[in-house]
């Protein structure tokens, strides 16, 4: 039988368990599940099979964890929440939805990149053409 993994004792198995039954994200939640069900002494083989992740992988996030402690199980995909804090103000958010109804400064129709420098403008803050974008569908009626 191979030997169980070992785990740096950055928590407890109670909180360990209690992360695992209040994650939000799936992938988070599966990382906790494995860390939970090793810290019951699982080999990493048999933690992996049950939470249905590859072995390789299982390991990696057991090292991690023992490197880096709680915080190597957070998801770091680009698939992140948005933002709870929005670029533009409500008086902004008006102000560019008025604007939109009118042809861009440089001319022509307005897309992602135009509304981005618009709000960059507006707000000093450097914008991504998808933000500009994403509020160019949202303003304009």
């Amino acid at each position: 039988m191979p030997p169980k993994a070992h785990l740096n004792p950055h928590l407890t198995f109670e909180e360990i368990k209690r992360l695992y039954r209040q994650a939000q994200d799936t992938t988070e939640a599966r990382r906790w599940h494995l860390i939970h069900l090793i810290s019951q002494r699982w080999t990493i083989k048999q933690a992996a099979q049950v939470v249905g992740l590859n072995y390789d992988y299982a390991k990696e996030i057991v090292r991690r964890y023992n490197r880096e402690g709680p915080s190597a199980i957070q998801n770091r995909s680009q698939k992140r929440q948005p933002s709870p804090r929005s670029l533009l103000t409500p008086e902004q958010q008006q102000e560019l939805r008025h604007i939109l109804k009118s042809p861009p400064p440089e001319g022509g129709e307005w897309s992602g990149p135009k509304v981005a420098r618009w709000i960059a403008q507006k707000t000093g803050r450097s914008v991504w053409p998808q933000r500009g974008w994403d509020y160019l569908k949202r303003l304009k009626s």
